[in-house]
């Protein structure tokens, strides 16, 4: 199979559900994820992901050096408009890699492998999980100067990320090189698609990672999981069966439920993680209920 690396910044904190995150990448053992960062080195760290420590304003020096610009925004949040950038930006630790990845880290990994799959690798330098847009919670793209350069063909690409405003620039700006008008009708969608080299040679599949979301789920319609299921690496729900999924990003539930939650600790995260499997609803994390099958069959991931 084909080699993946994960590529994320990260500086502040690490979030509550770390140790969760972290477990559901040590399921995917075979891919990598390579973290810069100052919230230190979490404990028992799998042998696939590794953190480099290293201050806010020495990351952004690096950032200005590798881009030859001024890169020094006041909030870390501007770190998602360089995500398109960081296969450039980091290409020495890419040596020997295939495919590099962005991402955020307020997700979960179902088995990654499932979905992208040999033959979806073979034919693909892009992989989005959205059908309209890069998705910037998680998107592979093959480690060749031409998709590590691509960044390069967003318009004053310099200069916004020289500034101080989140642009959004990995969904948005980034995207348009890919996708042209991304609100045509299915038919005419795919034929404006096929006059494009660009998406001509990248997959934009709906994974169905974000509920809650405002897109329709699965089936069409706007109602969408309420409990969803982490066993062993296997990530299901309540709604759609035995039906897999690649990963859940669960940014709705982190914005608009959790903040009225008492945030767990540390010790308790950390036994969570350490258990076969946990459940994720709109209170956080738990041990998987009784009524889910202590072995679960695998499903289909699409």
């Amino acid at each position: 199979m084909p080699s993946i690396l994960f590529i994320i910044p990260y500086f502040g904190r690490w979030p509550f559900w770390m140790h969760l995150f972290i477990r559901s990448c040590a399921e995917n053992s075979d891919i990598d994820w390579l973290f810069f960062s100052d919230c230190g080195v979490p404990e028992n760290l799998p042998a696939n992901v590794r953190v480099k420590e290293i201050s806010y304003s020495n990351y952004c020096a690096l950032v200005s050096e590798r881009l030859g610009i001024r890169f020094s925004p006041e909030n870390p949040y501007k770190l998602c408009d360089i995500k398109q950038a960081l296969g450039y930006i980091h290409c020495e630790d890419l040596d020997g890699y295939d495919f590099w990845a962005f991402g955020d880290i307020d997700v979960v990994y179902g088995r990654l492998r499932e979905y992208f799959n040999f033959d979806r690798l073979a034919r693909y330098e892009l992989l989005s999980t959205h059908a309209r847009r890069v998705s910037g919670h998680l998107c592979l793209l093959k480690n060749n100067t031409r998709m590590r350069e691509a960044f390069m063909l967003i318009p004053n690409w310099r200069e916004r990320l020289a500034d101080q405003q989140h642009h959004a620039l990995d969904e948005g700006a980034f995207s348009r090189i890919f996708i042209w008008r991304k609100n045509f009708p299915k038919p005419l969608f795919n034929l404006v698609g096929k006059l494009n080299p660009w998406r001509r040679c990248s997959e934009f599949k709906e994974a169905f990672s974000t509920p809650n979301a405002g897109q329709p789920w699965v089936d069409g319609s706007y109602r969408f999981p309420q409990r969803w299921y982490w066993l062993e690496g296997r990530l299901t729900n309540d709604l759609n069966g035995e039906r897999e999924f690649p990963y859940l990003h669960f940014f709705g539930w982190k914005r608009d439920a959790w903040p009225s939650v008492s945030v767990p600790s540390e010790d308790k995260m950390l036994s969570l993680s350490r258990e076969k499997g946990w459940m994720i609803n709109a209170e956080g994390f738990s041990s998987l209920p009784v009524s889910v099958k202590a072995e679960q069959p695998a499903g289909e991931i699409v």
